[in-house]
């Protein structure tokens, strides 16, 4: 039936579980050597940057989020706080931005497994997670725990190879001449995309346990715990591979255990990688579906798509359909556009919910006021400062939204179907 409630399952540990498996995925395996090559050796000033404006958009998000406990994520904040196009535009966003994320993280896992084979191997990835998501949220919470299990065994094994090597040089780590303030930022538009994970506590709100409580406790909690991860690897990266070296390596963890000599741990590094990509998918999946549940409960898609599934609980259309269009951009797309493209349209999702924030009286228990003003403005930089590319098709999208919307609301006015 359409008109269903989704079960609250989740704790706080599958929460935080699941916000781990879209960050630590994303970040480290796809993200730092593109913000490498935009920063120089301006690189952890630039996760800095980064880690601040998603402090600024957890916080928000998690004040919200535990008012607003329901499927959705920002698309239901914008639109009770600021009015209904601008939620529709931030859940537009979401969906956009994230389906990109979701073809590039299964363009990870072909490139690192079979990179002869790459795109057919990402598309049968989409298929089979997307099969895992169908048959329920507590399954695909324990896939998810997996993942993340393995992925911070790995990643800790490249920081104690690299931390002990001969050849970790701490002079690697000065910030030299080759910084300039909009690599920084351009940087850390990119390294958001890593960041970007702990959206999908949010968006699964109507199915965790005690929103109110566990919400606010799992969001920082996974934040904190992926910005620890993000230092560790980063730093261990730049002692033993050097920001140049860094920004040359299309697989820099590889890079790096062989340059620290350790080459037996680069085939454990590979599968690691391929592991991480297959966690952050399967969550993101899971929260573009949920964005698409809510969307298509309020009209703006299909209402067909707000179908929950009477055994499995589940939104079950939106999934299919998610599953397919990635699968089709898996199929067509390479890894690297996606990035940009992901995080335009991701910061403008999270500029509505610091704007729906700001909204929050004192007995609704809203941030401090800087927390939002921070976060608003820190996305609006990060997403204009992009490559010119990114920024462009973007922005393009975005506008084709926001006519789509106005086209819709025309033809209601005038009493057309």
């Amino acid at each position: 039936m359409s008109g269903a409630v989704l079960e609250r399952r989740l704790g706080v540990f599958d929460a935080v579980v699941i916000g781990l498996g879209s960050m630590v995925g994303a970040g480290i395996f796809v993200a730092l050597a593109p913000a490498a090559r935009a920063a120089g050796s301006g690189l952890l000033l630039a996760l800095a940057v980064a880690a601040v404006v998603a402090y600024c958009n957890a916080t928000s998000s998690a004040r919200l989020a535990a008012r607003y406990p329901r499927s959705g994520g920002t698309y239901v904040y914008g639109r009770e706080r600021l009015g209904a196009f601008w939620g529709y535009l931030a859940g537009w966003g979401f969906v956009v931005g994230k389906t990109a994320s979701c073809a590039a993280m299964a363009l990870t896992v072909g490139s690192y497994v079979w990179p002869d084979q790459a795109h057919a191997l990402a598309v049968a990835a989409v298929v089979a997670l997307t099969a895992v998501n169908y048959v329920g949220v507590e399954k695909a919470a324990w896939l998810t725990r997996s993942a993340v299990a393995v992925a911070l065994a790995v990643l800790a094994a490249v920081v104690v190879a690299c931390l002990t090597s001969g050849d970790a040089r701490s002079g690697r780590l000065d910030i030299g001449p080759d910084v300039s303030l909009s690599g920084v930022l351009q940087a850390a538009g990119l390294l958001f995309f890593a960041f970007a994970g702990y959206a999908r506590i949010a968006t699964l709100g109507e199915e965790v346990r005690d929103p109110a409580r566990t919400i606010p406790r799992a969001v920082p909690l996974a934040l904190g715990i992926t910005l620890v991860v993000y230092v560790a690897v980063a730093v261990s990266l730049l002692l033993v591979l050097g920001p140049d070296g860094l920004a040359a390596e299309s697989a820099p963890l590889d890079a790096a255990v062989r340059q620290a000599g350790a080459p037996g741990l680069a085939p454990v590094v590979r599968v690691g990688a391929a592991v991480a990509a297959l966690g952050s998918l399967l969550a993101l999946i899971l929260g573009v579906s949920r964005t698409t549940l809510a969307m298509s409960r309020d009209g703006h898609l299909p209402h067909a798509l707000s179908a929950v599934h009477p055994r499995f609980k589940v939104p079950h259309r939106a999934e299919l359909l998610v599953g397919a269009v990635v699968a089709v951009l898996a199929a067509t797309t390479d890894v690297r556009g996606a990035i940009g493209f992901s995080s335009f349209g991701v910061l403008a999702y999270y500029a509505v919910a610091n704007a729906s924030a700001w909204t929050l009286t004192e007995e609704e228990n809203r941030p401090p006021r800087a927390v939002p003003v921070v976060g608003l403005t820190g996305c609006l930089l990060l997403a204009f400062t992009l490559p010119a590319t990114s920024v462009a098709w973007g922005a393009a999208v975005l506008m084709a939204g926001a006519v789509a919307y106005a086209v819709r609301h025309t033809l209601a006015a005038r009493g057309r179907p």
